[in-house]
């Protein structure tokens, strides 16, 4: 279905998932800094399973006559989701997303609207200067030197809820697990013209925030994802094959200076832990420079539906004349209807 003429301008998610602070108090300032730049909105609201006790708070609005959706998951399936359901269900050209709790200040709208117009397809927040714990910006400094490296990207606080980005962007994305925090790292790979802007922290947002053990392994491990899906997603042969052959190189090296002792110096080798570990590399070696063969080899096959490109705009020239267009070289994504849509996974208030 596609967008109808009375689409909001914004179109402003809000994915209510590990914890939410005043969620009246959230909607009011900044559906209220929106009306004042002159821009329409809608907000959606996607609640996880586990934050069933934001649903009154948010029922209360809607008996209040403001036009909100509540969009309410019956299972715990993660921001990265929740993100998802709610880009489908945006009607607005520009979509915006915010933490369910303060992390910036409202008036931080206007010039992110006004970078996106400046030409960027994806604005992201960034909280500067920082007020909250020293505690917390170390964490945040080690996380985004670690995604900074990784990725070859200069991104300084991709973990703060407020981004900007046009209705394209969106369709674009494809997020699971923890890639919600990535979002302008996949963006920039996509080829859209991302821009960090900063953006004044809010003073609720100083609480230190401690994590588990998990939750650090957890984040170390998606910043290994991100890093594969940047560098090898289209060329895995070059990342299990540099693999494989370190491997195999360090295997057969190892084997060679232990054959040597037996050749030179008639040392003994059967019962050598040096000799089986050369062995095992080579064999790792091998298959490891396998698996890149066969991602290739799959890569390959579906080359036809891969794109590495995205194109940016189409110019024609007709009798001197240039024509401009923005290319549309995906469906609209379905605007969001008035009523609740059949189905186990959701349910629409």
């Amino acid at each position: 279905m596609s967008r109808t003429s009375h689409a909001p301008d914004v179109s402003v998610i809000v994915p209510i998932v590990e914890r939410y602070g005043n969620l009246q108090q959230l909607y009011h300032e900044f559906a209220a800094e929106l009306a004042r730049l002159g821009q329409s909105s809608e907000f959606i609201f996607v609640v996880d399973d586990s934050q069933r006790a934001a649903l009154p708070v948010l029922r209360e609005l809607q008996k209040e006559g403001e036009r909100i959706s509540i969009l309410q998951l019956n299972g715990s399936f993660g921001e990265s989701a929740a993100l998802m359901l709610g880009f489908e269900r945006a009607r607005g050209e520009k979509i915006m997303t915010l933490a369910a709790y303060f992390q910036v200040e409202p008036r931080g709208i206007g010039p992110a609207l006004a970078a996106l117009d400046e030409g960027a397809d994806l604005v992201a927040g960034r909280r500067f200067p920082r007020i909250d714990s020293f505690f917390n910006r170390v964490q945040s400094r080690l996380f985004h030197w670690f995604v900074r490296r990784m990725t070859s990207t200069d991104f300084h606080d991709i973990s703060c809820g407020l981004k900007v980005m046009r209705r394209r962007v969106a369709r674009e994305l494809h997020l699971y697990g923890g890639l919600h925090r990535f979002v302008p790292v996949l963006a920039m790979n996509r080829g859209f013209t991302v821009r960090e802007i900063d953006l004044p922290q809010r003073s609720e947002d100083r609480q230190t925030r401690f994590h588990g053990a998990g939750a650090y392994l957890g984040r170390l491990l998606d910043i290994l994802t991100i890093f594969f899906l940047v560098k090898f997603t289209r060329t895995p042969l070059r990342f299990f094959g540099l693999l494989g052959l370190f491997l195999f190189v360090s295997g057969f090296a190892i084997d060679l200076v232990v054959a040597t002792q037996k050749i030179v110096w008639n040392q003994e080798i059967a019962d050598r832990p040096m000799l089986l570990l050369g062995v095992l590399l080579m064999v790792l070696g091998v298959q490891t420079l396998s698996l890149g063969l066969l991602g290739e080899m799959i890569i390959f096959t579906h080359a036809r539906n891969v794109r590495d490109y995205r194109v940016a705009e189409v110019i024609r020239g007709t009798r001197g004349e240039a024509v401009s267009e923005i290319p549309t070289d995906r469906p609209p994504v379905p605007s969001i209807t008035t009523e609740p849509e059949p189905g186990p996974a959701l349910q629409v208030s």
